[in-house]
């Protein structure tokens, strides 16, 4: 089947059929869903996307995440992934029933996406932190949140990479709601990642981006950010 066939099956232009197999653009959910529906598959290629490592999700996140030019990071609960310890990413997965070999692969593909701090040239990270983040602290993990923390740290004084920590005087604020991520693409406009316990939302819609950017404690770190020589 050629691939303007292919893509007439699939709902999709045969340029775009190309430029996946090609890997010039990324294979998102709704593509490799129309794959399954058009072939009867039973769900078949998302099940084997999901095997290969992140989720469908998460993989067309990776890669607005790797090609941006900065990115706007707020997380209220734990240390962004890419500023984890090795030992903090692996805590992360500890309570969610996964065999070793599973914990492995996520923790080793978690930790690749960090590669993006060396990147010549780096995007301009910016990061805003809940105060409860730096100082949960169980039994037993008193030297692995010393170590994440002397990381956050080092990771702190690169020259693209700023570091907000939102004081307990704050009280109750908006951001609470959840952790987001904004990225700056090269062409221009943004694309959010929002969070949550199942899975998690990429969208590039306008409306969304404006009420993400919103967030008072947030916005006025990223404001600091933009002012910083």
């Amino acid at each position: 089947m050629s691939q303007e066939d292919f893509g007439k099956l699939i709902n999709y232009s045969g340029t775009h059929v190309g430029n996946v197999e090609s890997g010039t653009r990324p294979l998102k959910a709704d593509y490799v869903a129309a794959v399954d529906q058009a072939l009867n598959t039973n769900g078949l290629y998302s099940r084997l996307m999901e095997r290969l490592g992140a989720p469908i999700w998460l993989r067309e996140w990776i890669d607005e995440e790797q090609r941006a030019t900065a990115l706007r990071w707020y997380e209220p609960a734990w240390m962004p992934g890419l500023l984890q310890t090795p030992e903090f990413a692996r805590a992360t997965l500890a309570d969610e029933l996964l065999s070793a070999d599973v914990v492995d692969r996520l923790v080793t593909a978690r930790l690749a996406r960090q590669t993006l701090l060396q990147r010549d040239p780096p995007p301009l990270v910016t990061v805003v932190l809940d105060g409860t983040v730096i100082r949960r602290v169980g039994d037993g993990q008193e030297s692995m949140i010393a170590a994440q923390l002397a990381y956050l740290a080092e990771c702190a004084e690169l020259p693209h990479v700023q570091v907000h920590i939102v004081p307990e005087s704050v009280g109750i604020y908006t951001g609470l709601t959840g952790p987001f991520v904004l990225a700056s693409q090269p062409g221009g406009g943004w694309v959010a990642c929002v969070d949550g316990q199942l899975t998690a939302q990429v969208t590039d819609r306008p409306e969304d981006i404006a009420t993400l950017e919103s967030d008072g404690t947030a916005s006025a770190a990223w404001r600091s950010r933009a002012a910083t020589p």
